[in-house]
This record gives structure tokens, sequence and C-alpha cells, in this order.
């Protein structure tokens, strides 16, 4: 017995070392009371894990390794229906109506986790929730066993109980996702482009205000990074879809 604890711990540490050499582990939890399919879609020259989409019961858990250098965003998906083929919709998140996004980002309003993971020689990630894109489902983002001066980035609220009922998306009667004041109004003051490119030009919203107040660890609008970009060392990390509080 004490010969087989020795061998698993072996195997558990040159496991935590490959992980660290070669890339983070992601580990998504659905927290959630009903089934979410996640999005992946990996920045533009980065692989995508699972072909950029899955489905996760209430309570599922899955795990995925990404490599050195990866970027991207994760986001969930709700009221999901898809064929055998994989061709369906979703009532948030949608990607054309693909189980497997493939690279393709969600339909917003929808809440993202965005990430930049560093490397051996710049160990350093970045990780955000991000409420620029309006928000569908609570989440957070957080390493695994702590470490010193890493943050938590999430909104563990649902926003769509005191969402504006000018930025509210409604499915059969139900407020399924909020708007953030971009997505509504499509407006360069309010989406941060052209002449307001700027956080000198570029301010926040009384609905920007709102989401901060509701969710300070989160981005409000797009220049919100001082109190909601989160820099960590870890190895692994867990993302967690309806967190608990």
């Amino acid at each position: 017995m004490q010969i087989l604890t020795h061998l698993l711990c072996i195997a558990l540490c040159l496991y935590l070392f490959l992980v660290s050499t070669n890339g983070t582990q992601l580990i998504l939890v659905n927290n959630c009371r009903r089934s979410i399919w996640p999005g992946i879609l990996g920045n533009t020259g980065k692989m995508t894990p699972n072909d950029g989409g899955f489905h996760m019961r209430s309570g599922d858990e899955v795990v995925f390794d990404v490599p050195k250098k990866w970027s991207g965003r994760i986001w969930a998906r709700q009221n999901c229906h898809f064929n055998k083929t994989g061709q369906g919709s979703c009532d948030t998140g949608d990607c054309n109506g693909r189980l497997k996004c493939r690279g393709l980002g969600g339909k917003p309003p929808v809440t993202v986790v965005e990430m930049t993971l560093g490397t051996s020689t710049s160990p350093l990630h970045f990780y955000d929730v991000s409420l620029v894109d309006g928000f569908n489902v609570p989440v957070s983002m957080r390493p695994v066993g702590g470490g010193a001066g890493c943050g938590v980035a999430e909104c563990d609220v649902d926003l769509n109980i005191c969402c504006p009922s000018a930025l509210e998306v409604k499915v059969d009667g139900k407020v399924v996702g909020c708007k953030s004041a971009c997505l509504a109004t499509q407006s360069a003051k309010y989406c941060c482009t052209g002449k307001f490119a700027d956080p000198k030009t570029c301010k926040p919203t009384i609905f920007a205000h709102l989401f901060k107040a509701i969710c300070p660890k989160a981005y409000s609008y797009a220049f919100d990074e001082s109190s909601s970009l989160n820099r960590c060392r870890a190895t692994r990390y867990v993302i967690i879809f309806c967190p608990p509080k």
C-alpha cells in the first residue's frame, strides 16, 4: 500500500510539473441548476479546445489543458437545442447555430471570461470577466489553491433580475440576457470607438455604473481596467458558471 501511495504521489507531481511547464489547466464547473453549453474561442492563431463547444449538465465538471501563450474567451450558452449533426440554436451565446463553435464567438448579450496566459519566461497570466458584451449567466474565474497577489474575476449576481427594461432580452416573456449600453445603442460614445476610443473621452455610462456597483470584479465597459484585470502565476484555474456566494 505504501509503495502504491508513493507511486501515485510521483505520478501526480509529474503531471503537475508537465502542466506547469507545457501549459495551464482549466477546470470548468456548471453550478447552475440547468444545463449550459460552454463556448470557447481561441484568439487569432490560437487553438480552440474541444472544438469550441460542448454540453454540461448541472453539476458537471470538464477539465482540459491549454498551451503556453494561449489567449481566448469562454462563455455559457443557455437553453440550446441541437440535432444529431450538432446544428440548432441557443437562447443566449449562440455561435451561428453550432454545437461546436469552431472559431466563432457567441452572440451577445453574453458574460465572457477572457484570458491571456504567459510562458515559463514570462509567467504572468492575465484574466477577467467582461460585461462589455452584456450579461447572460453569472461566472467566476480563480486560481486553484490561491497564490500571492492572485485575484478573483467574477460577476456572481444574476443581473437579469435587475436589468433595466431598455436593455432586456426576452424569450417567451422571460429575461434571458441584459444588453450593455454599447450593444443596445450601437453608439461610438458608448462603445468607445472612433473619436471615443480613448479613456479620456469614453466614460462609463449610468448602465456601466449599475453593472459595476453590482459586480465590482468585472469589466463594466471598455476602459474599466484598473479594478477588473487580474494577474497570477498559477498553473490551474477553475471557471464556475453560477458560482456559489
